[in-house]
């Protein structure tokens, strides 16, 4: 299949959103301007464990380049950007004044992407906690969810007369488990998991009050990323150790926040962490259901782990991109189904990508045909689930530009647009050129 071929976006609802996602500490840098405080991020980039030993501190350097960057989006044809707000830049400790420079930066590149003809899609929360909360307890502490409140205050007086679109967290299941759970960056106890899950939760609810009451028209959701969780052999053990994780990976978040109830199997462990209420603060209406999706994930139980499992072997026959992500678009199509089964909400889907390591060729350009294919391949696959039903709203590529891929560094490359890190010069690559000429295509 050449890979000038558009994908099929017939069975696409009329309106239909393109668009692009990036995250602040992933492109902002300038950590030490402008009463920028400490995030959580600033702090673990100093431990060591980040590949090559790479920092957010200057990252893309969007801070002094978002114009730039929304010139990118402009030419690119998209119709709204997801980004998201870094706490700390806007309230240094977390708590307490406005940090007036922070929020000017935010009030710039809103004024920037209305007057381009772009929708800003703000989401509240992408993983940079102020590290002077996480001194107090963070997300483990349950006056967090009052901390996130106030915080949320701030930013709908400031920016709600022009951010309509509101998510209140990224991915919550992925920076619970991998802080808690999966990765190396806290051994902690499976009480403080199941802690923090509730806290984080109930911080959910308490936003979505303070967008309701403070932004007219506001319209909201919480970003989830679901991967169907697979078992790395047909063993018994493999098989339960998938379906625990596939809960807390798929389940942990959105059902109490959509459905108003944990999953059964981990009631008992949620219920010490209860208060009478809790359930009705953290159901609170929502208007979509943002879906990140990459690829399934395959699972091995693993018995000295704190809930008995890890990420295990894939099949041979599954192809992979060069990170080593299984390219599954089959799976995309399932989970669409899946969570318009279950939630019964519009869907945009807020993340999908490709991973590589691509650089310029002799003659300066970045060609990507690996990226197109998958692009092409999950679209595909979104019609295919348009087709049989499911409200899908808006479909936003991660990502506009290279960027820092936390513990992975600048290792990896999801961008259309590529970065030297060297210069910070911008390229856009063979897979931009795709994408707007996709938008053009299918814009009415």
């Amino acid at each position: 299949m050449p890979t000038t071929q558009l994908p099929n976006t017939a069975s696409l609802r009329p309106g239909f959103i393109w668009g692009v996602s990036t995250s602040s500490f992933q492109i902002e840098g300038a950590t030490k301007e402008d009463g920028r405080g400490l995030s959580i991020w600033d702090i673990y980039c100093r431990s060591g464990e980040i590949k090559n030993h790479d920092t957010g501190d200057v990252a893309c350097d969007h801070y002094h380049r978002y114009r730039e960057d929304v010139g990118l989006m402009k030419t690119l044809g998209v119709q709204a950007y997801r980004f998201s707000v870094a706490w700390p830049r806007v309230l240094p400790l977390g708590l307490g004044s406005a940090n007036e420079a922070g929020v000017s930066f935010y009030d710039r590149l809103i004024d920037e992407l209305v007057a381009a003809g772009i929708e800003p899609w703000l989401c509240l929360y992408h993983w940079d906690l102020p590290q002077a909360l996480e001194e107090r307890g963070g997300w483990l502490n349950r006056e967090s969810a009052a901390w996130f409140a106030d915080y949320v205050t701030l930013i709908a007086a400031r920016f709600g007369d022009r951010v309509k679109r509101f998510a209140t967290f990224n991915e919550p299941s992925i920076f619970s488990l991998f802080s808690r759970s999966l990765g190396k960056r806290e051994h902690s106890s499976e009480d403080k998991f199941h802690r923090m899950i509730h806290n984080v939760n109930l911080a959910h609810g308490a936003a979505v009050d303070v967008l309701r009451a403070n932004v007219i028209g506001a319209s909201i959701g919480c970003i989830h990323n679901r991967q169907p969780c697979r078992p790395s052999s047909a063993s018994e053990a493999d098989e339960a150790a998938a379906a625990r994780l596939d809960v807390y990976w798929n389940a942990a978040f959105p059902d109490p926040q959509c459905r108003g109830e944990y999953p059964p199997s981990m009631r008992a462990a949620i219920e010490p962490h209860m208060q009478p209420g809790d359930l009705t603060r953290i159901c609170r209406p929502l208007d979509w259901f943002g879906l990140n999706h990459y690829s399934p994930v395959y699972v091995k139980a693993r018995a000295d782990s704190m809930l008995g499992y890890d990420f295990g072997d894939k099949p041979a026959s599954v192809p992979l991109t060069p990170i080593g992500w299984p390219i599954d678009p089959e799976a995309f199509s399932e989970t669409l189904q899946a969570v318009r089964t279950r939630y019964g909400l519009p869907i945009y889907v807020l993340e999908n990508g490709y991973g590589d390591s691509g650089q310029p060729d002799q003659t300066g350009a970045v060609i990507d045909p690996g990226r197109i294919e998958f692009l092409k391949a999950y679209i595909n696959a979104m019609n295919n689930a348009a087709a049989h039903g499911v409200d899908v709203r808006g479909y936003f590529v991660w990502s506009l530009l290279d960027n820092f891929e936390w513990a992975s560094g600048y290792s990896i490359r999801f961008g259309l647009t590529y970065v030297d890190y060297a210069s910070l010069r911008r390229i856009p690559k063979s897979s931009f050129g795709w994408y707007a000429g996709l938008i053009r295509a299918v814009q009415p």
